[in-house]
């Protein structure tokens, strides 16, 4: 008889995503038109957050309550997504 056994039982990403605050940040701006349109004109996650601030558009926090600047949120992985047109 053969056993077999899983590994790893925690799955650490959040719908393929780093984390719940990547994914959230990333729907948002996927999903809401004028998020959208700034982070075209932007071209990147850091510039994008800067927009935000500089323009008011929100309390810089997703409609969830994620914050733009949450250090959890991976740039790196927004920047490759949601950023590449």
């Amino acid at each position: 008889m053969t056993s077999t056994f899983q590994t790893n039982l925690i799955d650490t990403t959040y719908n393929g995503w780093t984390n719940y605050e990547t994914w959230n940040v990333a729907l948002w701006i996927n999903n809401d038109q004028g998020l959208y349109d700034l982070a075209r004109a932007a071209g990147n996650y850091e510039d994008f957050v800067d927009a935000l601030e500089a323009c008011s558009f929100n309390d810089l926090s997703t409609g969830d309550g994620i914050n733009y600047r949450d250090p959890k949120v991976n740039t790196v992985e927004i920047n490759a997504d949601v950023f590449d047109f």
